[in-house]
């Protein structure tokens, strides 16, 4: 019996751009001592506080079918905290809880595009974007930022590759996998843009607390975007709860209304014990965020120290979020002969350029999500097999 054309065809070409995180893994399973500057999982695992919630809340008997949209509760937690930090009017009936950010964006994409509609994104990318436009039936149509340029988009490029039948741009800041904080002049370009080819604009913000250099802006909160923009949040980067699998879309009233029809007929909802738990966490406010933000904030100037005085390793301006991207274009080496020849040599673990799209060939991507230490050692190591090249 044959599978279905979305199912099969999800990934495109057949590559979904984890081989070296798949070989790696294998390789740490065969008990080799891998360190993994892969994928964007802390290394402190979930606060005990949290759990102990989470704990209590299902214990006290919070294991049946929650409410499909989220409980009343969380949903106004998630708007407060929208609307405290963006200045926008929000309400719960703006939000619904979905199971984690990428759930978020399937739902978001399976809103605004019919069949054969045709998605923007910008590459480089996270390596499930074109995937998830795919499923829901739409074209993906990535669009190339340049490491010249820092990864800033060029609006000239997106006006440049727009076609008829574009029905919405997808973008994503602090970004994975470069680090890159969208400047409020780019982000108002991008609204502009959205608003001159009448295009939903879904922001996936899921790094928002993650901020080095620069502010995070919403584009949301921008001139006329409110209603035609979907901002996507999660807990898993914010408050390290990437295994609870919670997050949000934020949007207009009569799409969240929808949103939550589709969530009835796939998802039905999130445990509410999770939802007790998500609560309670964003109750401790900014301190406990830029808490479970620290160690990349730190490890970001421990690689930066090291880089210095060398130039076989360029770093992207890193302004957010738990990855550097690195040019290495000096080496001579693509991204995936850098990654594989590091993994192979010297056992450290890193992603290639050409897993987040075509942009970022000849980089690559290093999450900061191992200890200080071994965190230290390990990018020390990967510049001196940058140098040796």
């Amino acid at each position: 019996m044959d599978l279905s054309k979305r199912i099969t065809g999800l990934t495109g070409d057949g590559d979904d751009g984890w081989g070296i995180f798949i070989k790696a893994r294998r390789m740490k399973a065969a008990g080799k001592p891998v360190l993994e500057l892969t994928i964007g999982e802390h290394d402190d695992r979930t606060e005990q506080i949290i759990l102990d919630k989470m704990h209590a809340a299902a214990s006290g008997g919070h294991t049946g079918y929650a409410m499909v949209p989220g409980t009343d509760a969380l949903r106004e937690t998630v708007a407060k905290r929208i609307e405290e930090r963006t200045g926008v009017p929000t309400t719960p009936a703006n939000i619904m809880i979905t199971p984690g950010g990428q759930s978020a964006l399937f739902a978001s994409h399976a809103a605004v595009c019919d069949h054969g509609d045709t998605a923007m994104y910008i590459d480089p990318y996270y390596a499930t974007y074109p995937g998830t436009i795919r499923g829901v039936g739409a074209v993906p149509l990535p669009v190339q930022a340049r490491s010249r340029n820092d990864f800033q988009p060029d609006i000239a490029d997106l006006e440049a590759a727009i076609t008829p039948g574009v029905k919405s741009l997808m973008i994503n800041s602090p970004n994975n996998p470069t680090g890159v904080v969208y400047s409020r002049e780019t982000l108002e370009g991008l609204a502009d843009f959205a608003k001159k080819h009448d295009l939903w604009l879904i922001s996936d913000e899921v790094y928002d607390t993650q901020i080095w250099e620069g502010e995070h802006i919403s584009p949301r909160a921008l001139l006329d975007m409110k209603e035609r923009t979907l901002v996507i949040g999660s807990m898993s980067k914010s408050h390290a709860m990437t295994g609870s699998r919670i997050g949000w879309i934020c949007g207009p009233e009569a799409v969240v209304a929808n949103l939550i029809t589709l969530a009835t007929h796939t998802t039905y909802g999130v445990a509410g014990f999770i939802q007790d738990a998500a609560k309670f966490a964003l109750e401790q406010g900014t301190a406990f965020e830029e808490k479970i933000a620290d160690p990349f904030r730190r490890r970001r100037e421990i690689a930066k120290s090291l880089l210095e005085g060398q130039n076989s390793v360029k770093l992207i301006p890193a302004g957010g979020a738990m990855y550097l991207m690195l040019d290495i274009r000096a080496t001579g080496l693509s991204g995936e002969d850098f990654a594989e020849g590091l993994l192979d040599q010297e056992m450290i673990a890193v992603m290639p350029g050409e897993s987040f799209g075509a942009a970022s060939a000849g980089h690559i991507r290093v999450a900061m999500t191992i200890p200080d230490d071994q965190f230290e050692d390990a990018f020390a190591r990967l510049i001196k097999f940058a140098a040796d090249k």
